[in-house]
């Protein structure tokens, strides 16, 4: 399944990664001792302790910013779909058959020749429809068009639950139109920040020099996508201010909407999704939606026709000739993160293929690599990671009866998905033919936009899957109160049928209880056991909340992740307090299963050691300068290194397992750790 038309689940708890069947080696133990750096002190930087030895021999090649034991999972991912999909790519199949299509995408996206050839002849007609626009009432049809497109312009139009009434689904727009992504990009005065900005407007001028646009057109253009997309950011809430669910929550009725914002043709807009009888629509930013009426409105059309024409090539790059791949790569992946060398083309098809036809994709790689066994052995982690939060929770002195007894409900109704769907998509409508690249893409992205639509005002669909079954990945969705472990993320590092508890529940044990907590983080927490947007608390029990996540937005705060550069803890909170609470549920279960017959020291670890040590290889990370501040202003997870030591230090069981004294850098007196569950 294509995410780019989902917005982000409240906590994906992992970067996106990969997968492999092999263990890499491990013994029974599940730690891989070359892993280690025992030259530093596990209470002087355990991160170093624990990962060294991998980040030592796993340095980054030219092609990544960074690269982690996720990256080299994903590495072996590829690999094996890589073999599927070539399998059919080599012959021919059935015309309309999911076969054909894989097949066929595949070829076109490999066949450099004939990408070439065509430079940025598959755009041309698009362009053309841009160029014709002759009033600014014209602009709302192709506004929809983009969309469906997969392009985007000012903001996204998407269909997803209702957060005050989850079993209905509803029309929402959502803040975008970024070109850097990022509103800060835009704002900070930061040297590297302005660096990235101008280094950004000579991308844009070449890119459009490259379309075939003169210079002055180009420089024209350049000025104009500028000064749109600084106007957009400057109205973008910030990512602390996104996760807010009540400030993005602004449902209206369509008559609603045109009195609150009258300069903006709703009629049009809507009518060119087919959506002309809604009788709702959440505006999730509202102040965002009204500066881009006011741009609509007070912007000259041939600025507006050059910022529509910017995000049409810039989406369109990665389907068009090597020259213009090369061009967009110099900058978002040079310049911006830091990497010297692009993908090979066949990486970058296997993933488009993935991302187009996932399911499908998907039924083939559970069939041939997913064992049932594994699925059992994770229910049965499931259900006692289940049982640990609620002894955890029945346990907490800050918390009330009254809450406590609707928390104890809702992880009782958690929807348990683990390996892949029960039902799988039916891609009898989206149709790959031999014209070009971009085309293709486009019928693509208008197959799965439309199937999004479709869900308007219909049911939720609970059984509907987020992630495709070879994500090597997870995560927890709030208003359908789930978590959920593709098949992917059922291998080593993160789970071993052939290791002990103490490791399993050290890697795989703590993502599920990391994807637990996330119910019950700061954004987890607002939503009931049905999955509404609705405060089940007490005033009381949710001051104390806040007052304890405080003391870890605080740590995280100070944290130094580069030279001047502060962690941001308000931004991370939610994957930060998930973390913690994988970490203390999961012990807790795997002492509760191990309680009648206690796991031994293997290759001179403790069980208790061998837990933790387990968790931190799953961070093992090399990463780029560039990456770690491009990650620190848009990613909510805190960086690998202080997933482990942000998040350790908290946890009284570490101190025990390694005798982590107060004489040692890491120590954190009990007085100021976090205590939440």
């Amino acid at each position: 399944m294509k995410l780019k038309y989902y917005l982000p689940l409240i906590a994906l708890s992992l970067m996106g990664t990969g997968c492999t069947t092999n263990n890499g080696g491990a013994k029974r133990s599940g730690i891989d001792l070359a892993n280690l750096d025992t030259t530093v002190a596990p209470g002087t930087d355990f991160y170093q302790y624990a990962c060294g030895g991998w980040m030592k021999s796993h340095p980054l090649t030219a092609e990544y910013a960074r690269f982690g034991s996720f990256d080299y999972l994903r590495e072996n991912n590829r690999e094996q779909l890589k073999e599927l999909i070539e399998g059919l790519a080599a012959h021919s199949h059935e015309p309309g058959s999911v076969a054909q299509k894989i097949g066929d995408l595949y070829n076109i996206a490999m066949d450099s020749v004939k990408l070439n050839a065509e430079g940025v002849a598959p755009i041309r007609k698009d362009l053309e429809r841009i160029a014709a626009i002759q009033s600014k009432q014209e602009l709302y049809p192709l506004f929809a068009e983009m969309t469906r497109n997969g392009l985007s312009p000012y903001f996204l139009l998407y269909v997803g639950a209702d957060e005050m009434n989850s079993s209905t689904n509803l029309v929402q727009t959502y803040q975008r139109g970024l070109g850097m992504g990022e509103r800060d990009y835009y704002l900070e005065e930061d040297e590297n920040t302005r660096n990235i900005r101008e280094k950004y407007k000579e991308h844009i001028v070449k890119m459009f020099s490259l379309t075939g646009f003169t210079e002055q057109e180009a420089t024209q253009s350049m000025e104009a996508v500028m000064a749109i997309e600084t106007r957009l950011a400057k109205a973008s809430f910030s990512n602390v201010e996104l996760r807010d669910p009540y400030a993005n929550y602004n449902k209206l009725t369509p008559e609603e909407v045109k009195k609150e914002i009258p300069a903006f043709d709703w009629d049009a807009y809507l009518a060119g999704f087919g959506l002309k009888d809604i009788t709702e629509i959440n505006i999730s930013q509202l102040p965002f939606v009204k500066e881009v009426a006011a741009i609509i409105d007070m912007v000259p059309l041939e600025e507006q026709i050059a910022y529509f024409r910017w995000k049409l090539i810039d989406g369109a790059a990665a389907y068009l000739s090597d020259e213009l791949y090369a061009q967009n790569f110099d900058f978002y992946g040079k310049t911006m993160s830091g990497k010297e060398e692009m993908q090979p083309r066949w990486k970058r098809a296997v993933a488009h293929v993935d991302g187009s036809l996932g399911e499908a994709v998907g039924q083939m790689y559970t069939e041939k690599y997913f064992p049932p066994a594994a699925k059992e052995r994770m229910l049965a982690l499931v259900k006692n990671l289940q049982i640990a939060l609620g002894e955890r929770i029945e346990a907490l002195e800050w918390m009330g009866a009254e809450t406590k007894e609707k928390a104890l409900e809702k992880l009782a109704t958690f929807h348990v998905k683990i390996g892949y769907p029960d039902k799988w998509r039916d891609y009898s409508g989206l149709e790959i033919k031999d014209d070009s690249y971009w085309e293709n893409e486009k019928r693509s992205s208008r197959f799965e936009y439309d199937y999004m639509l479709s869900k308007a005002g219909k049911p939720v669909d609970r059984d509907e899957w987020f992630m495709t079954p070879q994500t090597v990945n997870a995560y927890y969705n709030p208003t359908t109160n789930e978590i959920c472990f593709p098949a992917g993320i059922l291998q080593y590092p993160f789970f071993d049928m052939q290791a002990d508890d103490a490791f399993n529940y050290g890697a795989i044990g703590v993502v599920i209880g990391h994807e637990m907590t996330h119910g019950f983080d700061d954004q987890g927490r607002q939503y009931d056991k049905e999955g509404d947007l609705k405060d089940w608390w007490t005033e009381e029990d949710a001051r104390n909340f806040d007052a304890r996540a405080q003391v870890m937005v605080d740590f995280f705060d100070h944290i130094e992740v580069a030279p001047g550069v502060q962690a941001n803890g308000k931004f991370t909170l939610g994957e930060n307090i998930a973390d913690y609470g994988g970490l203390k549920v999961s012990f807790q279960a795997y002492k509760n299963a191990t309680a009648k017959a206690p796991l031994k020291p293997v290759e001179g670890f403790t069980a208790d050691q061998r837990f933790f040590l387990a968790y931190a290889n799953l961070w093992a990370c090399n990463i780029r300068p560039e990456e770690i501040l491009r990650l620190t202003k848009i990613d909510p997870h805190s960086l690998s290194k202080w997933r482990v030591n942000g998040a350790l230090p908290h946890i009284e069981a570490w101190y025990e397992a390694f005798g982590i004294t107060p004489d040692d850098p890491m120590y954190v007196p009990a007085a100021e750790r976090v205590s939440i569950w």
